[in-house]
């Protein structure tokens, strides 16, 4: 006999099948704050710990887009002060271990998301919206979501992950990794979920830090 899932027994379905703590990949819509706004609330992570290293992927070619986005124009990570100074303290828990951050993304403006909308469009892959692998309203337009991996101190090396940063695939999904990968993955799961950051189950480097009231930024990164 033909079952027929009823709107609400499916609505359940599918929130049990994320985990709880994953965050929804869009934000709310909401305006854009203005820049002088935006100039009081972020700050530059290397300004709280300078060992932070920052190769902001999307200031260069070196990303899925193959071009520099608008609104990078400098190797700066801005990041709201609650979440930098949460995220200078990671930095210097793991300096015990040997270990550092090393940061791919932080805040993102608001015109390289819709750049990265409109990539997909170009080349057909929508699909990458509707997975939940690119967002169209980011929590890195609030300042407030960060892309990292680990480093080795002495070498300043990344750590072995599985994949590279901006893989859209399962194999990124962060429980997705045997062995040292696997290993390496929950230790900067566990580090930064110690200092307040939710990891994105589909992204191993993404993490976000929840505030009150959040603001959307469109201010270039200079």
């Amino acid at each position: 006999m033909r079952t027929i899932l009823r709107p609400a027994v499916l609505a359940v379905g599918l929130a049990c099948a994320r985990p709880q703590s994953a965050p929804p990949i869009n934000t709310i819509q909401t305006a854009i704050a203005p820049d002088a706004v935006a100039d009081t609330l972020l700050t530059d992570v290397r300004t709280l710990d300078s060992t932070i290293v920052v190769e902001l992927r999307y200031a260069t070619t070196n990303n899925f887009t193959g071009a520099p986005l608008p609104g990078y124009l400098a190797n700066r990570a801005l990041f709201r002060r609650e979440a930098a100074a949460a995220l200078a303290r990671v930095e210097s828990d793991l300096r015990g271990q040997g270990l550092g951050l090393k940061i791919f993304d932080s805040y993102r403006p608001v015109r390289a998301t819709l750049a990265m909308v409109d990539w997909t469009k170009r080349v057909n892959r929508e699909d990458l919206l509707r997975d939940g692998y690119i967002a169209s309203r980011s929590r890195h337009n609030l300042g407030l979501a960060i892309d990292l991996t680990l480093i080795d101190l002495a070498t300043v090396r990344e750590l072995e992950m599985g994949t590279p940063f901006d893989t859209f695939s399962a194999a990124a999904h962060t429980a997705n990794a045997t062995g040292i990968a696997a290993a390496n993955r929950q230790r900067l799961k566990a580090a930064m979920e110690r200092r307040g950051f939710t990891n994105y189950d589909q992204e191993w480097w993404h993490f976000t830090y929840d505030i009150p009231n959040p603001l959307r930024f469109d201010k270039v990164i200079r």
